[in-house]
């Protein structure tokens, strides 16, 4: 299978035959837009090619001229930057890097934009910055530029309904599931979306879902408070020793610990494991994923869009232990990262794209349901 076009340009990011990548930022401050100016032109990967201190001037800017990403402040006079991202990917979708305050309306703000198609949202500075910061925003910058722009399928985007919420009053919602399945997922890059499609296509009774999506924690939680509001799933980030429920959905916070799973005798549970310095990402898809191989047989587990390759060594154990394993389609990633190289080394047992990947898991735990009572009424 050939490379994707991504992981080419990072592997050589100054080599001649890679153009620079242009940048327009659209911001309302000028210190603001200066600093950002100042941090990217010292990426040699990257050219700023316009300014705009509004959604007008920036929509003026992209009629004459085109570009390669955007930087867009969330918060603008005027048009915001949410509807004007909204607006700008239904006429023309592109890579489109946010810019929100660290604060609680700031960080609901970033997952709305993520949402609606936002590669990336990056923190303003509050206290300054290094050059760590500097070369972790250029990164990011650059990775977004590189990326493709593809169809979003319509995220749930209203409450849920009250057909959804009536399976709450089901006699399996919030019992622990002592002998039954676990689905696993996990996301980077282009995940808010992604996650959004499949956990709408799930049984809202069915088997607990762990979910480790690589964003900051102040992020995680209004995520969780997202899908709380428009899911009839109960979602919460998870908590060491609470039990797992059917009907949940937890996603693992990001403080410090990797999230993991354990299966006792009163079912699964998730628990919280100190930082292995060879992970590359905390909290890690590898290390949940690894956690449930002893139990592969009861594990439903997929992986999605995303840079990097976390997440394929823990698929490719499950996937020999007995699990069934998912990878997202090239075609519908935001970053065809890390489910092609679960794919590569033979982790994949089915790739599907994002819009399928929900109603097969479903379908698949219904079934395995089915069996398993049916082996329960013959013994």
């Amino acid at each position: 299978m050939r490379e994707s076009y991504l992981e080419t340009v990072t592997s050589n990011p100054v080599s001649g035959r890679s153009p620079r990548k242009t940048v327009l930022i659209v911001d309302d401050s000028r210190a603001i837009r200066g600093w950002l100016r100042s941090v990217l032109a010292s990426d040699p990967r990257l050219e700023i090619i316009g300014e705009a201190c509004n959604a007008v001037e920036a929509r003026d800017f992209l009629r004459a001229q085109p570009v390669d990403v955007l930087t867009l402040d969330i918060e603008m006079p005027g048009m915001s930057g949410l509807e004007f991202l909204a607006r700008l990917m239904r006429a023309r979708p592109m890579p489109v890097v946010m810019l929100s305050s660290l604060t609680s309306a700031g960080s609901d703000a970033a997952v709305q934009a993520l949402s609606q198609g936002a590669i990336d949202c990056i923190l303003k500075p509050t206290n300054g910055f290094d050059q760590n910061l500097s070369r972790d925003i250029c990164d990011r910058v650059y990775e977004a530029a590189c990326t493709k722009p593809v169809h979003m399928l319509k995220a749930p985007s209203t409450f849920a309904s009250p057909a959804q919420r009536s399976a709450q009053h089901s006699p399996r919602y919030g019992q622990p599931c002592r002998r039954g399945s676990l689905i696993l997922i996990g996301a980077s890059t282009g995940g808010v979306s992604a996650l959004e499609t499949v956990l709408h296509g799930l049984d809202p009774v069915g088997p607990p879902v762990v979910i480790v999506q690589h964003m900051p924690d102040n992020f995680l939680e209004s995520f969780a408070n997202r899908l709380q509001r428009y899911l009839p799933q109960n979602v919460r980030l998870a908590e060491q020793g609470r039990p797992l429920c059917r009907g949940d959905v937890v996603l693992a916070p990001a403080r410090g610990k990797h999230t993991r799973v354990n299966r006792k005798a009163r079912g699964w549970f998730c628990e919280f494991s100190d930082v292995d310095t060879e992970a590359l990402h905390c909290p890690s898809i590898d290390e949940l994923f690894l956690s449930a191989v002893s139990e592969a047989q009861h594990i439903t587990a997929a992986i999605l869009t995303g840079l990097g390759k976390d997440g394929a060594q823990g698929l490719l154990a499950l996937a020999k232990n007995g699990a069934r394993t998912i990878g997202q389609d090239e075609e519908t990633c935001v970053v065809y990262g890390m489910p092609r190289a679960a794919y590569k080394i033979g982790a994949v047992q089915q790739q599907l794209a994002i819009g399928k990947i929900g109603p097969s898991i479903r379908e698949t735990t219904m079934r395995k349901r089915t069996n398993d009572r049916s082996k329960k009424l013959c013994t």
